[in-house]
């Protein structure tokens, strides 16, 4: 039976709360994540796709409404409670890849590791060589990000988020700065992890395309979901 990863009730975010241009954006939403699960998370500009993401991030609060991680309320943590449930629970990809410039791609993967116990073990080290490997960077573990292209700093920061093995990454528009063919690819690799180490994915893109190539859709409109459904094939 999967195992449900994330679960929101009537979640509602609003910005300037108490103040004359106290502005709603996520109306009431509900919707649930489960093990192994890729999901896309669509709609228009402005339709709180983003929000919610940070949301399930725990990269923001929400203003009202329930949201359990692993079966744990987190509306009522502290933000270091917050800091470390992120730690272990959650990978992110977002649209500009955030590498250091003066770290090369393996350092850049480790670099998680590193801020979360202060040191790289030789058995961690090699669980990112292999992530690296994985997405096809075999070759370039000692090139820095200005060697790489975009499609290939893209995908180390695929390796990254999963160096410390979240059962969930979220990724926000992880292809939007590519070409057709990099982005491609870079999907390619998304779901080939997802499908080799079972790790759930919940992916927000304004590209149709790559909607139809997850397992479910999620559609957000004016802050509330006005689909939610299997990919049919």
């Amino acid at each position: 039976m999967s195992e449900e990863l994330v679960v929101l009730e009537g979640v509602r975010k609003s910005y300037n709360v108490g103040l004359p241009n106290e502005t709603e954006v996520l109306h009431g939403v509900s919707m649930r994540v489960t093990s192994g699960e890729f999901v896309a998370l669509m709609g228009p500009s402005g339709s709180g796709k983003s929000t919610l993401l940070t949301i399930l991030g725990l990269l923001d609060r929400m203003t009202s409404g329930s949201y359990r991680l692993q079966g744990e309320e987190v509306g009522g943590l502290s933000e270091a409670e917050l800091t470390l449930r992120r730690r272990r629970t959650l990978g992110f990809v977002f649209q500009f890849h955030h590498l250091l410039p003066a770290f090369s791609a393996l350092e850049n993967v480790t670099l998680p590791i590193l801020m979360s116990e202060g040191r790289v073990s030789g058995a961690e080290r090699d669980r990112a060589r292999g992530l690296l490997d994985a997405v096809g960077l075999a070759a370039a573990m000692d090139k820095k990000p200005s060697e790489l292209s975009g499609g290939m700093q893209q995908r180390v920061a695929i390796a990254r988020s999963l160096v410390l093995q979240p059962p969930l990454v979220l990724a926000d528009e992880p292809t939007g700065n590519l070409d057709t063919a990099s982005s491609d690819e870079v999907f390619t690799h998304l779901r080939r992890m997802h499908r080799e180490r079972g790790t759930s994915f919940v992916i927000v893109t304004h590209d149709p395309r790559l909607g139809t190539r997850c397992d479910r859709l999620v559609e957000l409109i004016d802050g509330k979901i006005a689909r939610d459904e299997p990919v049919s094939r």
